[in-house]
């Protein structure tokens, strides 16, 4: 199982969206995304859950949780979101960082464009990586 971690500060935006759309998209037999943060907020941003339930996402039930080492265990891939100097570390795991904003009260067009590039970014991650694990829709 391929697994990649998907990392900001709080967890409640860019990476529940990155590793939603990473589990709607990849073929689950072969791999998974969570997400997490340094410094777990109490939930999801508002406006989050909005723009993703507008796509047929739901994200009512996702709740912020902490990047620990037993968390990162066994995953190939860490994937923080633009957090700069308080983006997680975790020896070992291959890294990239997507430099994107933050849309914790953005108006509700910028948290749909930032979604829509976060949609982006995961969807070419799935394709170069040459793994097979997009999956066939």
């Amino acid at each position: 199982m391929y697994k990649v971690i998907f990392a900001c500060v709080h967890n409640a935006g860019r990476s529940q969206m990155a590793a939603a759309f990473f589990n709607q998209l990849a073929d689950r037999q072969k791999a998974q995304a969570v997400s997490a943060g340094t410094e777990p907020g109490l939930r999801v941003h508002p406006e989050v859950l909005t723009v993703m339930q507008e796509i047929g996402i739901d994200l009512s039930n996702a709740k912020p949780q902490k990047l620990t080492e037993k968390l990162a265990r066994n995953a190939q891939l860490l994937i923080t979101m633009g957090c700069g100097d308080k983006c997680p570390y975790v020896p070992g795991l291959r890294r990239d960082d997507w430099p994107l904003r933050d849309p914790k009260g953005q108006p509700m067009d910028e948290v749909r464009a930032i979604r829509d590039e976060i949609r982006e970014r995961v969807q070419s991650l799935l394709n170069k990586d040459n793994l097979g694990l997009l999956a066939i829709r």
